[in-house]
């Protein structure tokens, strides 16, 4: 966890230095010091203005939202791999993407001009979407007081594959808009602003709070459900919780940034194997861990093409897909998932 937090730290402050215009570190760092509410004042030292601005305005919350979107997908994609005790779930996996994105589009292409809290009607469109899309599929999936796994993930598959085919429809009817909508689905993070990361964290914080605290009930359930119901686990709350807790993490996440695939479903594979499926560390360990992969790949696709810059979602791809075959080489050699205590 240290070293997570110190790469963390590291990851950071490369994404603050790098990009179109270069700010060396140790500006950087001056910036950041003078910036505290009760911060220091370094004489003798002649910052210009611009580089403090781009510092302040641009770099900082970007990186402070895509550590926040990094950690969710991550800590999401634990739990959706521990609920369904299936290597390969990750958050999208029950169509709370399908979901955000058909909200997204349609919001885009009916020209909206709707704003709640410094929203636009395309973020606030694809949390609701989020949201609604896992409601939907809950109750597909509940037979009479209980949601099997299995029955949720199968009613998750088909709400997904019938939403995404709803967008691909208004997609192809978009016309002049078409690439803005594009863009939005291969996820990215330009034009983060302090705002998106004072409404986006506090969802965040809440969704992993509940994950968090049920964390033990879900080493349990790595038993399966009827083991864990005779170990005094209360199997359908834990359930619910988890969902509602993870849905929320994803929700945010993509309202912010859009599609961003393979965070949520590389990080939880890559720490399981070297720390164990404890879920008391596995979700913690995964929020770092994102947060380090989003920040870099973002920095990554803000300075390959500098001045323009990549849609983070294909960064994400292109490292996430050789990554994930490795990681499934590894898996064959090495126990998985197992309980945690």
């Amino acid at each position: 966890m240290a070293g997570l937090v110190i790469l963390l730290c590291a990851v950071a402050v490369n994404a603050m230095v790098w990009g179109s215009v270069s700010i060396g570190w140790q500006n950087v760092l001056v910036i950041l010091l003078e910036a505290l509410p009760f911060g220091m004042v370094f004489e003798g030292l002649e910052i210009r203005s611009v580089h403090e601005d781009i510092l302040l305005q641009i770099r900082l919350p970007r990186v402070f939202l895509a550590a926040a979107v990094g950690s969710s997908l991550a800590v999401a994609g634990a739990v959706f791999q521990g609920l369904f005790r299936n290597p390969m779930a990750d958050p999208y996996v029950i169509g709370i993407s399908s979901g955000a994105a058909l909200g997204a589009v349609f919001a885009m292409l009916s020209g909206f001009s709707l704003a709640v809290g410094g929203f636009g009607a395309v973020p606030l469109f694809a949390f609701g979407g989020g949201i609604i899309t896992i409601m939907l599929v809950y109750s597909m999936a509940r037979v009479g007081q209980a949601v099997p796994v299995m029955t949720l993930l199968l009613a998750g598959i088909a709400v997904s594959a019938f939403l995404s085919a709803l967008v691909s429809l208004l997609t192809y009817f978009a016309g002049e808009k078409l690439h803005m909508v594009v863009f939005w689905m291969m996820g990215g993070l330009g034009g983060a602003t302090w705002y998106q990361v004072r409404v986006m964290v506090p969802y965040a914080l809440v969704g992993f709070i509940c994950v968090s605290i049920f964390s033990r009930e879900l080493n349990a359930m790595l038993l399966g459900e009827e083991t864990a119901s005779h170990l005094g686990v209360n199997t359908e709350r834990v359930k619910k919780i988890m969902l509602a807790g993870s849905s929320l993490l994803v929700a945010a996440a993509v309202s912010t940034s859009g599609i961003i695939g393979f965070v949520g479903l590389v990080v939880p594979h890559f720490v399981r194997l070297v720390a164990g499926p404890d879920h008391r560390f596995l979700l913690p360990a995964s929020a770092l861990l994102g947060a380090v992969l989003l920040i870099a790949t973002d920095t990554l696709a803000r300075v390959v093409i500098a001045p323009s810059e990549l849609p983070v979602g294909i960064i994400t791809a292109l490292i996430g897909a050789p990554m994930f075959v490795y990681l499934l080489k590894k898996r064959k050699k090495l126990r998985y998932f197992g309980g945690g205590g």
